[in-house]
Protein backbone atom coordinates (compact mmCIF):
# COMPACT_ATOMS: atom_id res chain seq x y z
CA UNK A 1 0.00 0.00 0.00
CA UNK A 2 1.54 3.56 -0.94
CA UNK A 3 1.66 6.72 1.60
CA UNK A 4 -0.09 9.61 0.38
CA UNK A 5 2.14 12.46 0.85
CA UNK A 6 0.26 14.74 3.11
CA UNK A 7 -0.42 11.34 5.06
CA UNK A 8 0.55 13.27 8.41
CA UNK A 9 -2.07 15.12 8.39
CA UNK A 10 -4.50 12.67 8.35
CA UNK A 11 -3.04 11.21 11.06
CA UNK A 12 -3.21 14.56 13.06
CA UNK A 13 -6.98 13.82 12.80
CA UNK A 14 -7.27 10.66 13.55
CA UNK A 15 -4.80 11.56 17.04
CA UNK A 16 -7.04 14.79 17.78
CA UNK A 17 -10.58 12.62 17.40
CA UNK A 18 -9.02 9.87 19.37
CA UNK A 19 -9.48 7.29 16.70
CA UNK A 20 -7.19 4.05 16.99
CA UNK A 21 -9.36 1.59 15.04
CA UNK A 22 -11.63 0.82 12.41
CA UNK A 23 -14.07 -1.82 12.41
CA UNK A 24 -15.09 -4.26 9.47
CA UNK A 25 -17.83 -6.92 10.10
CA UNK A 26 -18.29 -10.25 8.55
CA UNK A 27 -19.36 -13.97 9.78
CA UNK A 28 -17.39 -16.53 11.40
CA UNK A 29 -17.35 -19.04 8.54
CA UNK A 30 -15.80 -16.68 6.29
CA UNK A 31 -12.30 -16.47 8.49
CA UNK A 32 -10.86 -19.36 6.73
CA UNK A 33 -11.34 -18.39 3.64
CA UNK A 34 -10.16 -14.31 4.50
CA UNK A 35 -7.03 -16.04 6.21
CA UNK A 36 -6.44 -18.51 2.80
CA UNK A 37 -6.27 -15.43 0.52
CA UNK A 38 -4.25 -12.92 3.12
CA UNK A 39 -6.67 -10.45 3.99
CA UNK A 40 -9.77 -8.69 2.93
CA UNK A 41 -10.67 -8.32 -0.98
CA UNK A 42 -13.31 -6.68 -2.31
CA UNK A 43 -16.59 -8.42 -3.54
CA UNK A 44 -15.58 -7.92 -7.20
CA UNK A 45 -12.04 -8.83 -6.58
CA UNK A 46 -13.40 -11.84 -5.03
CA UNK A 47 -15.50 -12.69 -7.74
CA UNK A 48 -12.65 -11.87 -10.49
CA UNK A 49 -9.92 -14.22 -8.62
CA UNK A 50 -12.77 -17.17 -8.09
CA UNK A 51 -12.69 -16.71 -4.47
CA UNK A 52 -16.18 -17.85 -3.05
CA UNK A 53 -17.69 -16.04 0.02
CA UNK A 54 -19.75 -18.41 2.44
CA UNK A 55 -21.66 -15.69 3.76
CA UNK A 56 -21.57 -12.34 2.31
CA UNK A 57 -23.07 -9.72 4.41
CA UNK A 58 -23.75 -7.52 1.84
CA UNK A 59 -26.15 -10.46 0.66
CA UNK A 60 -24.11 -11.30 -2.64
CA UNK A 61 -24.48 -11.20 -6.35
CA UNK A 62 -27.71 -9.74 -6.98
CA UNK A 63 -28.72 -7.97 -4.33
CA UNK A 64 -29.43 -4.34 -3.61
CA UNK A 65 -26.23 -3.67 -1.82
CA UNK A 66 -24.06 -5.03 -4.41
CA UNK A 67 -26.38 -3.15 -7.62
CA UNK A 68 -25.68 0.42 -5.32
CA UNK A 69 -22.13 -0.44 -5.13
CA UNK A 70 -22.20 -1.14 -9.05
CA UNK A 71 -23.76 1.78 -9.55
CA UNK A 72 -21.72 4.12 -8.19
CA UNK A 73 -18.53 2.32 -9.12
CA UNK A 74 -17.70 1.00 -5.39
CA UNK A 75 -17.71 -2.47 -6.36
CA UNK A 76 -13.70 -2.68 -5.55
CA UNK A 77 -13.73 -1.00 -2.54
CA UNK A 78 -13.22 -3.01 1.41
CA UNK A 79 -15.91 -0.81 3.25
CA UNK A 80 -14.54 -0.20 7.01
CA UNK A 81 -16.50 2.07 9.48
CA UNK A 82 -15.44 3.61 12.39
CA UNK A 83 -17.69 1.95 14.73
CA UNK A 84 -17.78 -1.87 16.41
CA UNK A 85 -21.76 -1.24 16.68
CA UNK A 86 -22.84 -0.71 12.69
CA UNK A 87 -26.35 -0.63 11.76
CA UNK A 88 -25.91 -2.95 8.94
CA UNK A 89 -24.65 -5.58 11.01
CA UNK A 90 -27.74 -5.88 12.52
CA UNK A 91 -30.29 -5.90 9.60
CA UNK A 92 -28.01 -8.39 7.87
CA UNK A 93 -28.16 -11.13 10.90
CA UNK A 94 -31.89 -9.93 11.16
CA UNK A 95 -32.16 -10.97 7.49
CA UNK A 96 -30.30 -14.25 8.04
CA UNK A 97 -27.06 -13.12 5.42
CA UNK A 98 -24.82 -13.80 8.64
CA UNK A 99 -25.46 -15.77 12.20
CA UNK A 100 -22.08 -15.51 13.69
CA UNK A 101 -20.77 -12.31 13.70
CA UNK A 102 -17.44 -11.13 14.28
CA UNK A 103 -16.04 -7.75 13.69
CA UNK A 104 -12.35 -7.56 12.47
CA UNK A 105 -10.36 -4.76 14.11
CA UNK A 106 -8.60 -2.59 11.43
CA UNK A 107 -4.91 -0.40 11.57
CA UNK A 108 -6.19 2.65 10.97
CA UNK A 109 -3.23 3.57 8.43
CA UNK A 110 -5.23 1.80 5.36
CA UNK A 111 -6.15 5.55 5.55
CA UNK A 112 -3.13 7.10 4.28
CA UNK A 113 -2.91 4.45 1.45
CA UNK A 114 -2.99 7.58 -1.98
CA UNK A 115 -6.33 4.83 -3.49
CA UNK A 116 -8.48 4.83 0.06
CA UNK A 117 -11.33 6.98 -0.29
CA UNK A 118 -13.78 8.52 2.73
CA UNK A 119 -17.29 8.64 2.98
CA UNK A 120 -19.19 10.91 5.60
CA UNK A 121 -22.07 8.60 5.57
CA UNK A 122 -23.16 5.02 4.21
CA UNK A 123 -21.17 5.56 0.35
CA UNK A 124 -24.15 4.66 -1.64
CA UNK A 125 -26.43 7.15 0.36
CA UNK A 126 -27.97 10.21 -1.52
CA UNK A 127 -26.06 13.53 -0.67
CA UNK A 128 -23.24 11.39 0.93
CA UNK A 129 -19.76 12.81 0.12
CA UNK A 130 -17.14 10.30 -1.16
CA UNK A 131 -13.73 11.46 -2.11
CA UNK A 132 -10.24 10.73 -1.55
CA UNK A 133 -9.14 14.39 -0.81
CA UNK A 134 -8.00 15.81 3.10
CA UNK A 135 -10.92 18.91 3.01
CA UNK A 136 -13.41 15.63 2.36
CA UNK A 137 -12.32 13.48 5.28
CA UNK A 138 -12.23 16.70 7.70
CA UNK A 139 -16.21 16.66 7.18
CA UNK A 140 -16.46 13.34 8.20
CA UNK A 141 -18.67 13.96 12.06
CA UNK A 142 -15.86 12.59 14.40
CA UNK A 143 -17.63 12.83 17.33
CA UNK A 144 -20.81 11.21 15.64
CA UNK A 145 -19.10 8.20 14.88
CA UNK A 146 -17.87 7.41 18.08
CA UNK A 147 -21.75 7.45 19.90
CA UNK A 148 -22.21 4.05 21.39
CA UNK A 149 -25.11 2.93 19.17
CA UNK A 150 -27.14 4.96 16.72
CA UNK A 151 -30.26 4.91 18.34
CA UNK A 152 -28.39 7.40 20.88
CA UNK A 153 -28.34 10.17 18.04
CA UNK A 154 -30.75 12.48 16.39
CA UNK A 155 -32.83 11.28 13.50
CA UNK A 156 -30.91 13.70 11.69
CA UNK A 157 -27.44 12.86 13.21
CA UNK A 158 -27.89 9.35 12.50
CA UNK A 159 -27.02 8.71 8.76
CA UNK A 160 -23.24 9.76 9.96
CA UNK A 161 -22.71 7.44 12.39
CA UNK A 162 -21.97 5.45 9.20
CA UNK A 163 -19.49 7.12 7.69
CA UNK A 164 -17.04 4.82 5.94
CA UNK A 165 -13.16 4.20 4.60
CA UNK A 166 -12.81 2.59 1.15
CA UNK A 167 -10.07 0.98 0.95
CA UNK A 168 -8.91 -0.19 -3.19
CA UNK A 169 -9.18 -3.95 -3.61
CA UNK A 170 -7.39 -5.49 -0.74
CA UNK A 171 -6.77 -5.28 2.83
CA UNK A 172 -3.90 -7.38 3.47
CA UNK A 173 -3.81 -9.46 6.48
CA UNK A 174 -0.89 -7.88 8.42
CA UNK A 175 -3.57 -4.87 8.81
CA UNK A 176 -6.35 -7.26 10.33
CA UNK A 177 -4.97 -6.61 14.26
CA UNK A 178 -7.08 -9.14 16.01
CA UNK A 179 -7.09 -11.66 13.26
CA UNK A 180 -5.24 -13.97 15.60
CA UNK A 181 -7.91 -13.95 17.99
CA UNK A 182 -10.49 -16.32 16.24
CA UNK A 183 -9.07 -19.95 17.30
CA UNK A 184 -7.33 -19.94 13.90
CA UNK A 185 -4.14 -20.74 12.75
CA UNK A 186 -2.74 -18.31 10.80
CA UNK A 187 0.50 -20.50 8.84
CA UNK A 188 3.33 -18.98 7.20
CA UNK A 189 1.76 -21.35 3.84
CA UNK A 190 -2.03 -20.55 3.96
CA UNK A 191 -2.29 -23.71 1.88
CA UNK A 192 -1.65 -25.61 4.72
CA UNK A 193 -4.14 -23.79 7.02
CA UNK A 194 -6.22 -26.11 9.43
CA UNK A 195 -9.58 -24.39 10.70
CA UNK A 196 -10.64 -24.99 14.45
CA UNK A 197 -14.17 -25.58 14.36
CA UNK A 198 -16.14 -22.96 16.63
CA UNK A 199 -17.98 -23.83 20.23
CA UNK A 200 -15.39 -26.37 20.83
CA UNK A 201 -12.99 -24.68 23.51
CA UNK A 202 -12.99 -26.56 26.97
CA UNK A 203 -13.69 -25.10 29.38
CA UNK A 204 -10.97 -24.78 32.64
CA UNK A 205 -9.38 -22.43 35.00
CA UNK A 206 -7.66 -20.65 33.03
CA UNK A 207 -10.22 -20.48 30.33
CA UNK A 208 -13.93 -20.57 32.42
CA UNK A 209 -16.81 -19.27 30.50
CA UNK A 210 -20.71 -17.63 31.68
CA UNK A 211 -23.71 -18.04 32.36
CA UNK A 212 -26.84 -15.36 32.63
CA UNK A 213 -30.31 -16.51 33.51
CA UNK A 214 -32.56 -14.03 32.89
CA UNK A 215 -36.03 -14.72 34.59
CA UNK A 216 -39.11 -13.04 34.37
CA UNK A 217 -40.58 -11.74 37.40
CA UNK A 218 -43.27 -9.74 36.13
CA UNK A 219 -47.15 -9.91 38.02
CA UNK A 220 -48.32 -13.02 35.37
CA UNK A 221 -45.48 -15.44 36.44
CA UNK A 222 -48.06 -15.80 39.50
CA UNK A 223 -50.25 -18.16 37.02
CA UNK A 224 -50.33 -21.51 38.47
CA UNK A 225 -48.70 -24.91 36.41
CA UNK A 226 -47.90 -28.53 37.43
CA UNK A 227 -44.45 -28.97 38.09
CA UNK A 228 -43.45 -32.95 39.15
CA UNK A 229 -46.65 -33.68 40.31
CA UNK A 230 -47.33 -30.25 42.67
CA UNK A 231 -49.68 -27.38 41.87
CA UNK A 232 -47.51 -24.27 42.29
CA UNK A 233 -46.74 -20.93 40.64
CA UNK A 234 -44.71 -20.36 37.21
CA UNK A 235 -42.35 -18.39 39.23
CA UNK A 236 -41.97 -21.15 41.90
CA UNK A 237 -41.32 -23.69 39.25
CA UNK A 238 -39.24 -21.69 36.94
CA UNK A 239 -36.88 -20.93 40.49
CA UNK A 240 -36.53 -24.58 41.19
CA UNK A 241 -35.69 -25.07 37.65
CA UNK A 242 -33.07 -22.26 37.66
CA UNK A 243 -31.36 -23.38 41.39
CA UNK A 244 -31.14 -26.96 40.26
CA UNK A 245 -29.05 -25.70 36.95
CA UNK A 246 -26.92 -23.51 39.41
CA UNK A 247 -26.38 -26.33 41.40
CA UNK A 248 -25.23 -28.84 38.47
CA UNK A 249 -23.13 -25.94 37.00
CA UNK A 250 -21.15 -26.17 40.35
CA UNK A 251 -21.31 -29.51 41.12
CA UNK A 252 -19.14 -29.82 37.58
CA UNK A 253 -16.97 -27.24 39.32
CA UNK A 254 -15.81 -29.12 42.58
CA UNK A 255 -12.89 -31.86 42.38
CA UNK A 256 -11.58 -33.65 46.03
CA UNK A 257 -13.48 -31.06 47.57
CA UNK A 258 -12.22 -28.08 46.15
CA UNK A 259 -14.32 -25.52 43.99
CA UNK A 260 -12.74 -24.60 41.18
CA UNK A 261 -13.51 -21.50 38.86
CA UNK A 262 -14.74 -22.98 35.61
CA UNK A 263 -17.85 -20.31 35.49
CA UNK A 264 -18.85 -17.14 36.35
CA UNK A 265 -22.66 -16.81 36.90
CA UNK A 266 -24.68 -14.03 37.16
CA UNK A 267 -28.85 -13.68 37.67
CA UNK A 268 -30.89 -11.14 36.01
CA UNK A 269 -34.81 -10.88 37.09
CA UNK A 270 -37.03 -8.44 35.37
CA UNK A 271 -40.61 -6.85 35.97
CA UNK A 272 -40.97 -3.12 36.23
CA UNK A 273 -36.86 -3.16 36.46
CA UNK A 274 -33.75 -5.27 35.44
CA UNK A 275 -32.09 -6.51 39.01
CA UNK A 276 -29.64 -9.12 40.47
CA UNK A 277 -32.32 -11.84 41.44
CA UNK A 278 -29.41 -13.47 44.14
CA UNK A 279 -30.60 -14.01 47.30
CA UNK A 280 -28.93 -14.03 51.00
CA UNK A 281 -25.30 -13.10 50.80
CA UNK A 282 -25.24 -12.82 47.46
CA UNK A 283 -27.85 -10.41 46.93
CA UNK A 284 -27.28 -7.32 44.31
CA UNK A 285 -24.49 -9.10 42.86
CA UNK A 286 -23.82 -9.69 39.54
CA UNK A 287 -20.89 -12.43 37.95
CA UNK A 288 -20.43 -14.35 41.20
CA UNK A 289 -17.64 -17.45 41.35
CA UNK A 290 -19.04 -21.10 42.35
CA UNK A 291 -17.30 -21.18 44.74
CA UNK A 292 -19.07 -18.18 46.36
CA UNK A 293 -22.18 -20.29 45.38
CA UNK A 294 -21.14 -23.54 47.26
CA UNK A 295 -20.42 -21.42 49.85
CA UNK A 296 -23.91 -19.00 50.61
CA UNK A 297 -26.98 -20.74 49.96
CA UNK A 298 -29.78 -18.65 50.58
CA UNK A 299 -32.18 -22.02 51.90
CA UNK A 300 -32.52 -25.43 51.41
CA UNK A 301 -35.49 -26.79 51.21
CA UNK A 302 -37.32 -29.84 50.33
CA UNK A 303 -38.94 -30.60 46.89
CA UNK A 304 -40.61 -33.15 45.10
CA UNK A 305 -37.98 -34.07 42.35
CA UNK A 306 -38.49 -36.47 39.47
CA UNK A 307 -35.05 -38.81 40.33
CA UNK A 308 -34.23 -42.08 38.39
CA UNK A 309 -34.16 -45.38 40.36
CA UNK A 310 -33.37 -49.02 39.63
CA UNK A 311 -37.38 -48.80 39.18
CA UNK A 312 -37.67 -46.06 36.73
CA UNK A 313 -38.08 -42.47 37.33
CA UNK A 314 -40.23 -41.60 40.16
CA UNK A 315 -40.85 -38.79 42.24
CA UNK A 316 -39.47 -38.21 45.74
CA UNK A 317 -38.96 -35.56 48.24
CA UNK A 318 -35.36 -34.41 48.01
CA UNK A 319 -33.14 -31.58 49.93
CA UNK A 320 -31.96 -28.75 47.24
CA UNK A 321 -30.29 -25.82 47.70
CA UNK A 322 -31.48 -22.23 46.70
CA UNK A 323 -30.40 -19.17 45.65
CA UNK A 324 -33.05 -17.24 43.71
CA UNK A 325 -36.54 -17.16 45.46
CA UNK A 326 -39.68 -17.13 43.63
CA UNK A 327 -41.15 -13.65 42.90
CA UNK A 328 -43.83 -12.23 40.92
CA UNK A 329 -44.54 -8.31 41.44
CA UNK A 330 -43.96 -6.81 38.95
CA UNK A 331 -46.78 -4.87 36.71
CA UNK A 332 -44.46 -4.46 33.56
CA UNK A 333 -42.32 -6.95 31.60
CA UNK A 334 -38.82 -5.19 30.64
CA UNK A 335 -37.07 -7.74 29.35
CA UNK A 336 -35.52 -4.58 27.29
CA UNK A 337 -34.09 -3.39 30.81
CA UNK A 338 -32.94 -7.03 31.63
CA UNK A 339 -31.00 -7.76 28.08
CA UNK A 340 -29.43 -4.06 28.58
CA UNK A 341 -28.23 -5.29 32.01
CA UNK A 342 -26.75 -8.17 30.38
CA UNK A 343 -25.03 -6.61 27.64
CA UNK A 344 -22.87 -4.22 30.20
CA UNK A 345 -22.17 -7.59 32.09
CA UNK A 346 -20.71 -9.33 29.28
CA UNK A 347 -18.89 -6.22 28.28
CA UNK A 348 -16.52 -6.60 31.23
CA UNK A 349 -16.55 -10.20 31.13
CA UNK A 350 -15.44 -10.04 27.47
CA UNK A 351 -12.83 -7.52 28.30
CA UNK A 352 -11.50 -9.37 30.96
CA UNK A 353 -11.33 -12.57 29.03
CA UNK A 354 -10.61 -11.11 25.42
CA UNK A 355 -7.17 -12.91 25.10
CA UNK A 356 -8.52 -16.13 25.85
CA UNK A 357 -9.48 -19.27 23.69
CA UNK A 358 -12.92 -19.10 26.10
CA UNK A 359 -16.14 -21.01 25.30
CA UNK A 360 -18.76 -18.01 24.39
CA UNK A 361 -21.30 -17.04 27.27
CA UNK A 362 -24.87 -17.88 27.09
CA UNK A 363 -27.82 -16.18 27.98
CA UNK A 364 -30.79 -18.19 28.86
CA UNK A 365 -33.61 -15.99 28.92
CA UNK A 366 -37.22 -17.37 30.72
CA UNK A 367 -40.77 -15.50 29.93
CA UNK A 368 -44.17 -16.18 30.36
CA UNK A 369 -45.72 -13.53 28.23
CA UNK A 370 -45.03 -10.80 25.76
CA UNK A 371 -42.56 -7.88 26.83
CA UNK A 372 -43.52 -4.50 27.02
CA UNK A 373 -42.10 -0.57 27.23
CA UNK A 374 -40.30 -1.68 23.72
CA UNK A 375 -40.57 -2.06 20.23
CA UNK A 376 -40.36 -5.11 18.51
CA UNK A 377 -37.31 -3.06 16.50
CA UNK A 378 -35.34 -2.18 19.60
CA UNK A 379 -35.74 -6.01 20.59
CA UNK A 380 -34.33 -7.38 18.15
CA UNK A 381 -31.33 -4.85 17.97
CA UNK A 382 -30.98 -5.31 21.62
CA UNK A 383 -30.76 -9.41 20.78
CA UNK A 384 -28.41 -8.69 18.27
CA UNK A 385 -26.58 -6.98 20.05
CA UNK A 386 -25.72 -9.77 22.05
CA UNK A 387 -25.61 -12.58 19.61
CA UNK A 388 -22.54 -9.95 17.86
CA UNK A 389 -20.33 -10.30 21.41
CA UNK A 390 -18.01 -13.29 20.51
CA UNK A 391 -14.63 -14.67 22.38
CA UNK A 392 -11.91 -16.53 20.02
CA UNK A 393 -14.10 -19.69 20.18
CA UNK A 394 -17.77 -18.26 18.92
CA UNK A 395 -20.85 -15.77 19.37
CA UNK A 396 -22.68 -15.64 22.79
CA UNK A 397 -25.23 -18.07 22.44
CA UNK A 398 -28.65 -16.86 23.72
CA UNK A 399 -31.66 -18.94 24.32
CA UNK A 400 -35.48 -17.79 25.15
CA UNK A 401 -37.64 -20.17 26.49
CA UNK A 402 -41.60 -19.27 26.80
CA UNK A 403 -43.36 -20.88 29.73
CA UNK A 404 -46.52 -19.62 29.42
CA UNK A 405 -49.20 -22.29 29.86
CA UNK A 406 -51.47 -22.27 26.46
CA UNK A 407 -53.17 -24.13 23.62
CA UNK A 408 -50.47 -23.63 21.03
CA UNK A 409 -48.56 -26.47 20.27
CA UNK A 410 -45.43 -27.34 22.26
CA UNK A 411 -42.38 -26.32 19.67
CA UNK A 412 -38.70 -26.99 20.99
CA UNK A 413 -35.85 -25.97 19.31
CA UNK A 414 -37.49 -25.20 15.71
CA UNK A 415 -35.66 -25.08 12.58
CA UNK A 416 -38.07 -22.88 10.80
CA UNK A 417 -40.60 -20.03 11.64
CA UNK A 418 -43.04 -22.43 9.85
CA UNK A 419 -42.79 -24.71 13.11
CA UNK A 420 -44.55 -22.16 15.18
CA UNK A 421 -47.85 -22.18 13.46
CA UNK A 422 -48.83 -18.60 12.97
CA UNK A 423 -47.16 -17.62 17.09
CA UNK A 424 -46.34 -14.30 16.59
CA UNK A 425 -44.79 -13.85 19.85
CA UNK A 426 -42.90 -17.48 19.07
CA UNK A 427 -41.69 -15.85 15.98
CA UNK A 428 -40.38 -12.72 17.63
CA UNK A 429 -39.00 -14.85 20.02
CA UNK A 430 -37.21 -16.92 17.34
CA UNK A 431 -36.02 -14.16 15.62
CA UNK A 432 -34.22 -12.94 18.76
CA UNK A 433 -33.00 -16.37 19.15
CA UNK A 434 -29.32 -17.69 18.36
CA UNK A 435 -29.12 -20.01 15.38
CA UNK A 436 -27.73 -23.04 17.71
CA UNK A 437 -24.07 -24.82 16.41
CA UNK A 438 -24.00 -27.95 14.67
CA UNK A 439 -22.27 -29.81 17.90
CA UNK A 440 -26.07 -29.17 19.76
CA UNK A 441 -27.42 -31.29 17.15
CA UNK A 442 -26.15 -34.60 18.57
CA UNK A 443 -27.54 -33.34 22.25
CA UNK A 444 -31.13 -32.48 20.84
CA UNK A 445 -31.51 -35.71 19.23
CA UNK A 446 -30.83 -37.42 22.07
CA UNK A 447 -33.80 -35.66 24.30
CA UNK A 448 -35.95 -35.20 21.57
CA UNK A 449 -35.62 -38.15 18.81
CA UNK A 450 -36.84 -36.47 16.07
CA UNK A 451 -33.93 -34.34 14.35
CA UNK A 452 -31.94 -34.84 11.44
CA UNK A 453 -28.40 -34.56 12.00
CA UNK A 454 -27.78 -31.29 9.48
CA UNK A 455 -30.44 -29.11 10.36
CA UNK A 456 -29.61 -25.58 11.87
CA UNK A 457 -31.69 -25.25 15.15
CA UNK A 458 -32.88 -21.95 17.01
CA UNK A 459 -32.25 -21.36 20.60
CA UNK A 460 -35.37 -21.24 21.51
CA UNK A 461 -38.83 -22.82 23.04
CA UNK A 462 -42.06 -22.31 23.08
CA UNK A 463 -45.31 -23.10 25.49
CA UNK A 464 -42.67 -26.08 27.25
CA UNK A 465 -44.44 -27.80 29.96
CA UNK A 466 -41.93 -27.61 33.19
CA UNK A 467 -40.42 -31.17 32.40
CA UNK A 468 -39.21 -30.27 29.04
CA UNK A 469 -38.13 -27.31 30.37
CA UNK A 470 -35.55 -28.93 32.20
CA UNK A 471 -34.38 -30.37 29.23
CA UNK A 472 -33.88 -27.22 27.22
CA UNK A 473 -31.97 -25.82 30.12
CA UNK A 474 -29.73 -28.78 30.02
CA UNK A 475 -29.34 -27.82 26.37
CA UNK A 476 -28.76 -24.38 27.13
CA UNK A 477 -25.92 -25.62 29.46
CA UNK A 478 -24.06 -27.58 27.23
CA UNK A 479 -20.73 -26.01 27.80
CA UNK A 480 -20.64 -27.40 31.32
CA UNK A 481 -20.02 -30.51 29.29
CA UNK A 482 -16.66 -29.60 28.10
CA UNK A 483 -15.07 -28.89 31.59
CA UNK A 484 -11.70 -30.75 31.98
CA UNK A 485 -11.91 -31.63 35.58
CA UNK A 486 -7.76 -32.12 35.25
CA UNK A 487 -7.40 -28.15 35.46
Amino acid sequence: MGRRSNWEEFERLLEQNNITKLYHFTDHDNLESIIRNGGLYSWKNCEERGIAIPKPGGGGIGSLSWTLDQRDRLERYVRVSFTRNHPMMFVAMNEDRISNPVILEIDPQVIYDEDTRYADRNATRNGANVSGKLDDFRKIHFQTVKASKHFDLDIDEQPFFQAEILVKNFIPLKYITNIGNFGIPIPSHPLQLQSKTAYTARVDREHPTAFIFLVDQSVSMRRLTKFNGEDMTLSEAVARIVNQQINELVERCVKNNETRHYFDIAMIGYGQEAYSAWNGNLEGRDFVTPEEIRNNPYLKKVVKEEVRTRKGMVIKDVERKQWMTARHDGNWTHMDKALKRAEGLLENWMHQHHDKDCYPPTIINITDGEYNGATDDEMMQLSNQLKSMFTNDGNVLFFNIHVAPGHVESVTFPATPGELNGNGYGERLYNMSSLLPLNYNEQIRNLFGDKQADIRYHAMGVNAGMERLVKMMRIGTLSSMLVNNNQ
